[in-house]
């Protein structure tokens, strides 16, 4: 599973958001809206996704 990558994309401004939220995002290397970047499928990642799922669309590669 951990050779498995994701697309993640930013689909909501982060303009707002609280301090956690935003620190996930910088940490997925999530930057302004229609930023897409692809990271591995691991357990860490896959909470950060979750924490801020509103936000954005996952994809699987």
């Amino acid at each position: 599973m951990a050779d498995k990558k994701l697309l993640v994309t930013l689909i909501k401004s982060k303009n707002g958001r609280l301090a956690n939220h935003l620190a996930c995002l910088k940490g997925l290397g999530l930057r302004k809206i229609n930023h897409s970047v692809e990271v591995i499928n691991t357990p860490e990642i896959r909470g950060m996704i979750n924490k801020v799922s509103y936000m954005l669309k996952v994809e699987e590669i």
